[in-house]
């Protein structure tokens, strides 16, 4: 990453939530969820501006409160049950290109139901892309279990890693994606149009204390008590 790329954090964040009601404004430990990356964000020096895309007014207003950008009104269309993550982000980093003439060279995509991630880690995104010549750093968890999985050639359940049985000190960890941080540049969004590049993407490691993702009821609970 160079020093003159432009670094823009975009949460996205609807009104609509099935599994738990206008959970994106719940108050989850004295501030609503939606407040928590806004914070996170602005704490990381290496990050220019935070961005909130959202069609509910509410949120907006509370983004605003913590210091966040809302410069536009997502559209209907773009808050839908079933819209993806990639158009929205690239409705938010065209509308700064062509309503401000900014160009977003680094994107970091969080989430308001990751309240628990640090800091370091996204400190630890941005110095991958300094190092490397990465399109996208992604948060995962190590995962050191034993793996089954369906054939469904003969409906059986089959090993799949490792295909050896030996005892877990000598396993080798799977990577997990998580989902609470994806950075990615202008390019793999808007010209490669995709979120992730695979073929050149690093990982920052997640401790399993910051690996919250807030989808339902239960998951706000096992959060609170963290």
């Amino acid at each position: 990453m160079k020093k003159k790329d432009n670094v823009v954090a975009i949460i996205i964040a609807r009104g609509g939530s099935k599994s738990i009601p206008r959970k994106n404004v719940l108050d989850f430990k004295g501030k609503p969820l939606i407040a928590w990356p806004i914070d996170l964000a602005k704490s990381v020096p290496g990050i220019d501006r935070v961005v909130v895309s959202t069609e509910d007014d509410e949120i907006a207003e509370i983004a605003k409160k913590y210091g966040a950008e809302v410069p536009f009104k997502r559209p209907a269309e773009l808050a839908q049950d079933e819209t993806p993550t990639l158009p929205v982000l690239q409705h938010c980093v065209k509308y700064l290109e062509e309503h401000e003439g900014y160009r977003a060279d680094i994107i970091v995509l969080l989430y308001p139901t990751s309240p628990l991630l640090r800091g370091e880690r996204i400190e630890q995104a941005l110095e991958l892309f300094r190092k490397t010549d990465c399109n996208t750093v992604i948060s995962v968890i190590k995962d050191w279990g034993r793996f089954w999985k369906l054939d469904e050639s003969d409906n059986k359940y089959k090993i799949l890693y490792p295909l050896n049985r030996v005892n877990r000190q000598y396993y080798k960890p799977l990577y997990r994606e998580n989902g609470a941080i994806y950075f990615s540049r202008y390019e793999v969004l808007m010209k490669m149009d995709k979120i992730v590049d695979d073929a050149n993407a690093e990982f920052v490691v997640m401790d399993e204390d910051e690996n919250v993702d807030i989808d339902n009821p239960a998951d706000l609970l096992k959060a609170r008590k963290k």
